[in-house]
């Protein structure tokens, strides 16, 4: 089979990828993970080393008048002290992940720590190293910090206003800018539409949350020679930015991507951290780390939208026009990448939907509250949300079930793949995907069971939503890339070193790498190490994000895997004596498929090569490491006729059905159902994205009714511990019912699209959906997110709560 041609059965598919992953490998090493003998930064011990504490900003907006070292350098057990100053003739200021300026936005330079003024409560302005965690706290707490207090703006409506406090002096305004996504002529729609609508709504400021917070250890003890060992994404890149900071040749820096106790976008490249430790380790001359408390875990910030919707319909409830102004409160912008949620939250529209006249004004703002970092959906969830409420908003104006709605408005599956609105666009069935998960949600049921529930005065809602995804994305001119590369090694003793470029957050990615590869060579999945962030060992890949490693990584492990066995098959053909056509791979042996009796083990095979190298007749290739680039074939980087341009190649998208009831007496939701229907394209591994979209689901239900990172009137967040930031736990979650779709990618090599995101974004919007519909009945509407107790009662007695 060619490496992109896709089977167009299922019965063609049956002897391809997904027979052989429906047996479910175990996840490799997944014993040492549940055992606790899995090594995580926190893990990672050098001799002599020391630990690093931050002494972080108490106010929102000030500026730096000065800082007094002197009690903290003289106490027992610390070996180095760094303020903004100096650290600033060390190194170069923190590179972007993603900068604003490749954008034509505003942006700015930030220092590894804080020089001039502090911007956010948590800003970085001074770094100590010393032998324990309690004395380099202890030291921390020591240095003396004089600020002289400027006025700060937390709202992003007030940061708009002519008169608001300016973060940056060299900006013109508060705004990073203005991201839009437009065609046809929405305005002119919506004025000649039958009927018409406008809401309002905001989406409360929570964030990712991984189990594991971040760290780094840094050893820069001689001059030529740097190595960080890091709870990172992006380890390559994380070297390349490295290298430039500290002036140090890029081959002579090592970064090492340690085991990652999830990541969901907030361990990017970027922070500042990555560089102090290194800076500190050289002015002590010992290795130093420095792990991340929790409070300072939940400085970061993501997802604070406020959404202004201005729509029109016709009488059978088909979206004609529709407008959207998106304000992010982005906090503070920093190197770090989470401003570009704006942006993806404004590209993703108009969803699956088939209007084609809209307006999306995204716009980015800065405020004096802390950075924005990535999150799982990267802002593509807004669109879910916004889009999910204006089809039930349409449903209840014309009396029509919200079902209903949404099959009238899908974008069809004639002429995909193929160009809609401005994407271009890999497969799609929505209408199939939301048919499935209706009928497993037993929909039509559930409607008969909320009219009984109902005469008993019971608050039952039924939610329906879709959200459509873009994956796997890349942006010109930066180390965002779509595509990505492994190295497949087979050693003379036949087993197999995988060197992969994306890493593992948590996924286990490395195990579909291992079985791919396996299923190729034909040998047992216990022969395949997979190695992943180690920058001295892995071919430059640009980590994990996006939800590319199956359509990316995945995919160049499996061509190089392909190439090895080619050159095998030619050499155990001039071994056997018969075609290279003939020979077969499988169960580690070698053999010709016309003579069973003519072949020879994997293992016996792979050392044969290696010590007869190019003596022996049908040996071309006596070294077996190949390393290969792959990646998706859906960019459109030049425009076309219309100007279109696509930097998303793969478009997954999910189905939801939740079930609620609401307590009239305290304004508790309780999620009594949620069932899903998934299209990933292909799938590779059954298990794995069962766990992707469980997990996603997961923490869309925690955004839409309890996480938030709330701050008082003088800018201090006030979430802090996990006791005053709401985690769902498994208790507050249902049984969710999930199953899958699968409409090919014709662009990818297995036909897969992503499975990472997807999920998150229908959750809080088929949430938000039944908890509005249970309430209906009440005239109450709830649109402030996150829907929590004091904000339903409100509704429900019409009292405003923000």
């Amino acid at each position: 089979m060619n490496l992109r041609q896709l089977p167009s059965t299922t019965t063609e598919r049956a002897g391809g990828v997904n027979d052989v992953l429906d047996r479910q490998p175990l996840r490799q090493h997944g014993e040492r993970v549940l055992t606790g003998r899995e090594e995580y930064v926190g893990d990672v011990t050098l001799p002599g080393m020391l630990h690093a504490a931050l002494v972080r900003s108490p106010h929102p907006h000030a500026r730096i008048v000065s800082i007094d070292v002197t009690a903290a350098e003289e106490m027992a057990g610390v070996q180095a002290v760094l303020t903004g100053e100096r650290a600033a003739r060390m190194a170069k200021p923190v590179p972007h992940f993603m900068d604003p300026g490749l954008m034509g936005c505003n942006t700015a330079e930030f220092p590894v720590l804080a020089t001039g003024k502090v911007r956010w409560v948590g800003d970085p302005v001074a770094a100590v190293a010393a032998d324990s965690p309690a004395a380099a706290e202890a030291a921390a707490a020591a240095i003396r910090v004089d600020y002289e207090v400027l006025p700060a703006v937390f709202d992003a409506e007030q940061a708009l206003r002519p008169d608001a406090p300016r973060l940056f002096d060299h900006w013109p305004d508060n705004v990073i800018g203005h991201l839009p996504n437009a065609q046809g002529d929405p305005g002119t729609k919506i004025r000649e539409a039958v009927h018409r609508g406008h809401t309002r709504i905001a989406v409360g400021r929570h964030q990712a949350a991984p189990m594991e917070n971040r760290g780094y250890v840094g050893s820069w003890v001689t001059p030529d020679r740097v190595e960080l060992w890091a709870s990172t994404q992006n380890p390559h890149i994380l070297r390349t930015r490295l290298s430039d900071v500290l002036g140090v040749s890029e081959e002579r820096v090592r970064v090492v991507g340690t085991r990652m106790g999830g990541a969901f976008g907030q361990k990017f490249v970027g922070y500042p951290e990555e560089i102090l430790v290194c800076l500190l380790s050289r002015l002590a001359g010992a290795p130093v780390r420095w792990l991340e408390s929790k409070a300072e875990a939940l400085l970061a910030g993501a997802r604070e939208f406020l959404h202004d919707v201005e729509f029109g319909f016709d009488a059978d409830g088909v979206l004609q026009g529709l407008k959207v102004r998106i304000l992010g409160n982005v906090g503070c912008l920093a190197s770090w990448s989470g401003w570009g949620l704006t942006a993806m939250g404004g590209f993703t529209f108009p969803g699956p939907y088939r209007c084609a006249d809209y307006e999306v004004d995204g716009v980015a703002v800065v405020t004096n509250k802390a950075p924005w970092a990535g999150a799982r959906g990267y802002g593509k969830e807004q669109a879910a949300i916004v889009l999910e409420r204006v089809m039930d908003l349409i449903a209840a104006e014309l009396g029509l079930d919200p079902a209903v709605v949404r099959f009238r408005n899908f974008q069809p599956p004639q002429g995909i793949p193929g160009w809609v609105h401005n994407k271009h666009i890999d497969s799609a069935d929505y209408a199939g995907a939301l048919t499935k998960v209706l009928d497993l949600a037993g929909y039509d049921a559930l409607r008969r069971q909320q009219r009984e529930a109902r005469q008993h005065g019971r608050l039952f809602g039924v939610g329906v939503a879709f959200e459509l995804c873009p994956e796997g994305g890349e942006l010109i001119g930066t180390l965002t890339r779509g595509h990505d590369s492994a190295t497949v090694r087979v050693h003379p003793s036949g087993a197999v070193t995988v060197l992969a470029g994306v890493t593992n957050p948590g996924t286990g990615n490395e195990t579909t790498i291992a079985y791919l590869v396996a299923r190729e060579l034909g040998i047992d999945i216990q022969r395949i190490e997979v190695v992943q962030g180690d920058t001295d060992r892995c071919p430059y890949g640009f980590g994990s994000f996006g939800s590319r490693a199956a359509t990316s990584s995945a995919a160049a492990a499996v061509a190089a895997a392909r190439e090895i066995r080619g050159h095998m098959a030619l050499a155990a053909a001039g071994r056997l004596g018969c075609p290279a056509e003939e020979i077969e791979f499988a169960a580690g042996q070698v053999r010709a498929s016309s003579d069973g009796a003519k072949s020879v083990s994997f293992d016996e095979l792979a050392q044969w090569i290696f010590t007869n190298g190019s003596t022996a007749a049908g040996i071309n290739h006596a070294h077996l490491d190949v390393t290969k680039l792959e990646g998706p074939q859906n960019f459109r980087h030049q425009p076309d006729a219309a100007g279109r341009t696509n930097f998303y190649p793969a478009y997954p998208y999910t189905a939801v059905v939740a079930v609620v009831e609401v307590d009239r007496e305290t304004g508790v939701v309780t999620l009594g159902e949620c069932s899903a229907v998934g299209d990933c394209g292909a799938i590779l591994n059954r298990n794995f994205v069962d766990s992707q979209i469980l997990g996603a689901l997961s923490q869309g239900v925690g955004g839409v009714l309890w996480e938030e990172l709330p701050y008082d009137g003088d800018g201090h967040p006030l979430a802090r511990t996990l006791k005053s930031y709401l985690l769902p736990r498994s208790t507050d979650l249902p049984g969710f019912r999930v199953e899958h779709q699968e409409t090919p990618s014709p662009f990818t090599m297995f036909g897969a699209k992503g499975a990472g995101e997807s999920g998150l974004g229908v959750a809080m919007a088929a949430v938000t959906n039944a908890v509005n519909d249970a309430v209906a009945p009440l005239g109450a509407t709830l649109h402030n997110l996150p829907l929590t107790p004091p904000r339903v009662l409100g509704a429900i007695e019409g009292v405003s709560f923000t």
